[in-house]
């Protein structure tokens, strides 16, 4: 008897809520309003659950999925010692995209950015699957002409568009829409996840790419920060088109493309600071997280610290902002 009481104790211990620490603020808080009153660094959110992907999945469910997480984060970005309540987020909510077709999103979603970029220095879209790209780039409101497109992605989404636009295609519809080859950096493509073909329209099309093996012999950090000076030169504004399937598939189980040999966690959690402290960088998606195939919210988990990453480095765009 008392070995079915101690074991009917330690099952209450591990399903009781988690002790509520004022000293340990929580991310989740932080998105649901809680910030400094001196907080002049202004980030939307946004959920664009498209979900049209090639492989059939749920990535529609991503951005609640995310939200929840957010429970199990605090707000300290440590290396740098930075409080996220030195930035001003707004939730506003999720696009209702569940009959959508990535033509039929793309106005929904384009309107809502360029309605948050009003009022915010930055909007991070949480997807959905890759589809919601191409929506985006156009939401920043910019001529093509002058927007640069940074891809953390193992493919290069240059998919024929013949058969309609997907997940695998945002990159070729945004060149057929007008957006410059040069004014595009890929980083992270993965070998054996690309084809021939679609690697020779991204040559002609003087795309700037960087494979997982050159990200390993140069650095992840250093490619990045090289391409958004590049990309400053030709473009006012920059969009990240963040794929989760640039990790390796040990560490997002729940992101159908990712592929072994990929990037850690960590190293793209550090790019997705430096993005945010980057003045001309407005917009960033997350995307390609399936929660239903995920293990141990490992994808999700992921997923959740690059939003983190990228509002901590916004705080040293207005250094005044923070506290």
């Amino acid at each position: 008897m008392a070995k079915e009481r101690a074991l009917i104790d330690m099952s209450a211990e591990m399903t009781a809520t988690p002790f509520d620490d004022p000293h340990w603020p929580r991310a989740s808080a932080w998105l649901a309003g809680s910030h400094f009153e001196n907080a002049r660094v202004k980030l939307a959110v946004i959920g664009a659950p498209l979900n049209r992907s090639i492989t059939p999945g749920h990535c529609h469910e991503a951005p609640a999925a995310i939200r929840k997480v957010l429970e199990r984060f605090s707000l300290m970005e440590l290396d740098r010692h930075v409080d996220l309540r030195a930035v001003a987020v707004s939730d506003l909510g999720d696009l209702d995209l569940s009959l959508s077709s990535p033509e039929d999103a793309l106005e929904p979603i384009a309107n809502l950015i360029r309605g948050a970029l009003g009022g915010n220095d930055a909007v991070i879209v949480l997807g959905g699957d890759n589809g919601i790209t191409r929506p985006g780039v156009h939401g920043m409101g910019v001529d093509l002409a002058r927007c640069g497109l940074l891809t953390l992605d193992a493919h290069f989404d240059l998919r024929d568009t013949k058969a309609g636009l997907h997940n695998g295609n945002p990159v070729r519809a945004l060149l057929k829409d007008g957006l410059p080859g040069p004014n595009i950096s890929q980083i992270g493509l993965q070998s054996f996840a690309n084809s021939p073909d679609y690697a020779e329209i991204a040559v002609k099309a003087n795309i700037a790419y960087h494979t997982v093996d050159q990200v390993r012999e140069i650095g992840l950090t250093k490619i990045v920060e090289q391409e958004l000076v590049r990309l400053g030169h030709l473009a006012d504004v920059i969009y990240v088109d963040l794929d989760v399937d640039v990790l390796d598939r040990v560490f997002t189980p729940g992101t159908p493309g990712a592929r072994p040999g990929g990037l850690m966690p960590s190293e793209v959690r550090r790019a997705a600071y430096l993005l945010g402290a980057n003045n001309r960088v407005r917009v960033m998606d997350i995307v390609e997280v399936d929660p239903q195939r995920d293990v141990n919210d490992v994808s999700i988990m992921a997923a959740a610290s690059f939003l983190l990453g990228f509002a901590a480095g916004m705080v040293s765009r207005h250094s005044h902002g923070s506290r």
